[in-house]
């Protein structure tokens, strides 16, 4: 068969479900959550903008991570609720390999930052007296800068491999966005390459951070186990107990998902359990900083504070003559 011109293909997204019944549900149900993970991520960010004393490293990377999880929403997120709205779900071939980039961009980034804040943790906790040196300024920064910067060059990789594959018809994606495996095995030119160097992005890029978190922790956990008192072992771990929650929630779904589409052949029910790193995680991950870490709550309550004060001086000046 012909192949077709690459500028001609469009991708069907076929969604969570093809009962349009559900349509106005899901559409209500996404753009709640979505609003939630915004608002929420930035409410974080402003927190620690505005309070100094949450200029540290930990709350440095924090920032970072709840500005790269909105970005991680928006890349799939909207597009989905424009498709439901519009009750149309195409994508133009340039539209899916840029949602792609950008998907795979910010979500290797969340897996560095996750990381690189198991690492602050770290050293925080097992080396106490040298942490202000160690996690000076330009180290927090660089680890940021070079997160992002392999990041793209990954992201920037798989793009270029995709790039190469031709396509024999138009695509019918079984799922709400368009997901790297997902597009390369409807290609009919040799995917072997593609697979390859997935695989080997998956275990750099995947694996190999998660073993780093796992060492850190395994660390961390000798550490304040070596404490006499039982309020030090506490305050110990409550410094990284948010983060430990947020880590088990982002690779416990991850795996999930990698786990059931491996048992699994139906790919709808791939794309629904991917909604919980993709959409779930970004979501709770506000809420487990804000419950469970006392200084993003006090801070949290200070902004409200400062909100609520300024919203009743402007109703003042608005009812005095």
């Amino acid at each position: 068969m012909r192949t077709q011109n690459k500028t001609q293909i469009s991708a069907f997204l076929l969604g969570l479900s093809e009962d349009h019944r559900l349509q106005p549900a899901l559409f209500g149900l996404f753009l709640s959550m979505y609003m939630v993970t915004v608002l929420g991520n930035l409410l974080i960010i402003l927190a620690i903008i505005l309070q100094t004393h949450l200029h540290t490293p930990m709350y440095f990377f924090l920032s970072n991570l709840s500005f790269v999880d909105i970005c991680f929403t928006s890349t799939t997120v909207p597009k989905m609720l424009v498709n439901i709205h519009s009750q149309s779900n195409t994508i133009t071939y340039k539209g899916c390999i840029t949602q792609m980039n950008f998907f795979l961009i910010f979500s290797v980034v969340d897996i560095f930052l996750l990381t690189v804040m198991a690492y602050d943790r770290f050293v925080a906790i097992c080396q106490p007296l040298h942490y202000m040196v160690i996690m000076n300024p330009r180290l927090c920064g660089l680890l940021v800068l070079l997160s992002w910067i392999v990041s793209v060059l990954h992201a920037l990789v798989q793009s270029l491999m995709v790039l190469r594959l031709v396509f024999c018809t138009d695509l019918e994606i079984p799922h709400f966005f368009c997901e790297l495996n997902q597009v390369v095995h409807f290609a009919c030119s040799d995917t072997f390459p593609n697979d390859i160097v997935i695989y080997l992005a998956t275990v750099i890029i995947a694996c190999c951070p998660f073993a780093a978190i796992l060492y850190s922790y395994s660390k961390i956990v000798s550490s304040i186990c070596a404490i006499s008192s039982a309020q030090g072992r506490y305050k110990a771990f409550s410094t990284c107990a948010s983060h430990l929650s947020v880590v088990s929630l982002f690779y416990g779904t991850s795996l999930g998902v990698y786990l059931s589409s491996a048992v699994t052949e139906n790919s709808h029910s791939v794309a629904k359990a991917s909604v919980m790193y993709s959409v779930v995680t970004p979501m709770l991950n506000p809420f487990i900083y804000s419950l469970r870490n006392k200084d993003i709550k006090s801070s949290l309550k200070k902004l409200f504070g400062r909100i609520t004060e300024n919203v009743h001086i402007v109703l003042r000046l608005n009812k005095s003559p």
